[in-house]
């Protein structure tokens, strides 16, 4: 799920050169309206390219989201030049999708408890864990000892040797939104906390490990929807404080 950041900056260069030429935006959007196949072919690409990301990790191959959304690889690159285009594309939306449903719980829930875990059910049953941006989780090696030990993820499928971390909030919140992201799940995670809860030393790195981590990607879903309650509930539990 690591892309670099010097990738993204020469893809987000490149996609201003081409896209400009083609009425459009370097994040994939345009300043004129798509004909209705075009529309329909953009709608398709997206949807094929969380469906894969998704099952496979952002390392899958343009090709792959090409296959799934039954057209040309061509197609896909004409409306992202590259794939760290479409990546950034995917992340920010599943970024802005998270931020909703933390201030929906936020909103609704008058329980500090009821509103965080309302807000990790509805972010695993959707799927949130599979896709969570990759400024927010990197693939980093042991080397780097600036991150506490409660601060890593295991290490996901599709990914290459090393360690996917969290990575610490002020270098996050530059990218995509992802600052909102973190400034709404620190309130649930501040008000479970000071209502007593919510274990002392939990922190919102931890709660996106929690999302990371309880939404496995099995054929089946009616199998992978019962695990993904099942492994939640036992994080859950282990997220709670106990009476000393």
């Amino acid at each position: 799920m690591h892309v670099q950041d010097s990738r993204w900056s020469s893809a987000v260069a490149s996609g201003a050169t081409m896209s400009a030429a083609s009425g459009g935006r370097p994040d994939g959007t345009r300043t004129t309206p798509l004909r209705v196949d075009a529309q329909r072919n953009l709608e398709h690409v997206l949807r094929a390219a969380r469906e894969v990301f998704g099952e496979l990790g952002y390392g899958a191959p343009m090709e792959d989201v090409a296959r799934r959304a039954r057209v040309g690889v061509g197609t896909v690159y004409r409306r992202f030049p590259s794939k760290d285009v479409l990546v950034r594309r995917i992340a920010e939306e599943e970024t802005s999708r998270l931020t909703e449903q933390a201030r929906a719980a936020l909103g609704q829930e008058d329980e500090p408890w009821s509103a965080l875990s309302r807000f990790l059910r509805t972010s695993v049953a959707s799927g949130a864990g599979r896709l969570l941006p990759p400024q927010v989780l990197r693939v980093g090696v042991a080397e780097e000892r600036g991150l506490p030990e409660h601060a890593r993820l295991p290490q996901q499928r599709t990914q290459p040797a090393g360690e996917l971390r969290l990575v610490p909030e002020e270098r996050a919140a530059d990218d995509g939104g992802a600052a909102e992201l973190l400034d709404v799940v620190g309130q649930l995670v501040e008000r479970a906390r000071a209502a007593g809860e919510l274990r002392a030393d939990v922190s919102v790195s931890d709660v996106l490990l929690v999302i990371a981590t309880a939404a496995p990607s099995l054929p089946d879903a009616a199998q992978q929807a019962a695990a993904s309650a099942r492994l939640l509930d036992i994080l859950l539990e282990g997220l709670r404080s106990r009476p000393s």
